[in-house]
Order: structure tokens, then sequence, then C-alpha cells
């Protein structure tokens, strides 16, 4: 059985100021690694002060922050805070109660079906399959306007 280090039990005041992060600078998403790859849970936050990020990763206790590429000398280098799978899981059902924006339906979605839908030995039924495909499109209905 494969394990996974948790992430710290948060304040509420620290669960809702990352919540407030998220919703202003982050984004909840299923994202693939690989392009064969079956999409998995990312919540990640971007931003140029870095102490923001460390905070955010010592409170939550996983993650990593990783370099944003510039494109341009006019931008400024920034940096993201990003959490995967089942410890984003673990960080979304410590937030969800104070995400205002459409995350929070994201979030919400999440939280339902997440776990039923994404075997841990990564093998899906037809069925299954088909299920997941269905709750990740209408993961993607769920954006601003």
């Amino acid at each position: 059985m494969t394990t996974y280090n948790k992430v710290n039990i948060l304040t509420q005041v620290e669960a809702a100021y990352i919540a407030g992060l998220i919703d202003g600078e982050g984004t909840i998403t299923l994202s693939r690694k690989h392009r064969n790859e079956n999409r998995q849970l990312v919540i990640s936050i971007s931003n140029t002060e870095v102490n923001l990020l460390n905070y955010v990763k010592d409170a939550v206790g996983a993650g990593r922050i990783t370099r944003k590429r510039t494109y341009s000398e006019a931008h400024t280098p920034s940096k993201t805070y990003q959490i995967t799978n089942r410890q984003a899981l673990d960080l979304l059902k410590q937030i969800a109660p104070y995400l205002k924006s459409y995350k929070s339906d994201r979030a919400a979605l999440i939280l339902e079906h997440y776990i039923s839908l994404t075997p841990r030995n990564g093998r899906y039924s037809q069925e299954k399959h088909e299920k997941r495909e269905d709750f990740i499109r209408q993961f993607f209905t769920l954006h601003p306007n």
C-alpha cells in the first residue's frame, strides 16, 4: 500500500488565508503530467513573493515551490507553489468552506466524486472510465463567467 505525507491541520485563519490566495492567485484543476496519463488533482498558487509561497508550504507541510519561466524581460520572475493528488485533496477539505469564487464549486465537485472515481492502482473498468470522463467534463464547465 502506497502512503503519502499528510498535510498539516490548519487553523481556521490559515485555512481562510490560503483559500483567499487560491481564490485570487491560484488554481484548482485536473491536469496531466504527460499526454497519455490520467488527469490528477492539482492546486497551485503563483506569485512573485516567494516568502508568501514559503508561508503556504510551511503551513501546509507538503507541496513544492518551482520557478515559472518568463518569456519577456518586462515580466517579473515568479514562482509557483503546487500540491497534487491526495495531499491536494487533504488541503482542499480544509480550505473548501472558505473559497468564494467558482473554485468553491470545483472544490465541492472534487470532494464529492474524486476518490470514488480515482482508483489508487490507476486501473479503470469501462464504466468507471466513462463516469470519470463525465466528471472531468463537468469539472471543466465550472469556470469564471
